[in-house]
């Protein structure tokens, strides 16, 4: 398993994978060291996530390799159908999966989520349009919509 450290606007990411692939991307709310030289199997995913944040990429094509339930990865299989730049709710989703009363196992499976940004579970927000729980923080939920958004707030000044 190789592993590194890459700095964001949203603070430093962590990404572990093999030649399997992607396993793990996760955002840190410590101040780890960067890393000085990317492993190769990890270099087209920080090219990737790099073009995310600099507002040039919308999808992602990575050999991902999550690690999860049956359940988790039918979750995660739906959250990549939603389109950048939009969001779905908790319900819908539940329903897209053929299981309305499976609402809080879908949080669970997206709250479980691995991928952070490339499975875009950010995009999943309450019924009544709030940002419900999110792993990495809502502040950063926040921004990762925000960022997405075709409409983007002008300054006045």
């Amino acid at each position: 398993m190789e592993t590194c450290y890459i700095n964001s606007p949203l603070g430093v990411i962590k990404i572990e994978g093999d030649v399997d692939g992607i396993m793990s991307i996760s955002v840190l709310n410590s101040n780890e060291k960067l890393t000085d030289i990317i492993p190769e199997v990890l270099q087209d995913c920080v090219y990737q996530l790099n073009e995310y944040f600099e507002g040039k990429r919308q999808t992602f094509s990575l050999k991902l390799n999550p690690q999860g339930t049956d359940f988790q990865q039918k979750v995660w299989k739906a959250l990549q159908t939603i389109p950048y730049g939009t969001t779905t709710t908790y319900l819908k989703l539940s329903q897209q999966l053929g299981d309305v009363k499976a609402i809080r196992a879908v949080a669970n499976a997206n709250g479980k989520n691995p991928l952070w940004i490339v499975i875009p579970c950010h995009r999943v927000i309450g019924s009544d349009g709030s940002l419900t729980g999110y792993a990495g923080g809502l502040h950063r939920k926040q921004w990762l919509l925000e960022h997405e958004s075709p409409y983007k707030q002008q300054t006045l000044f």
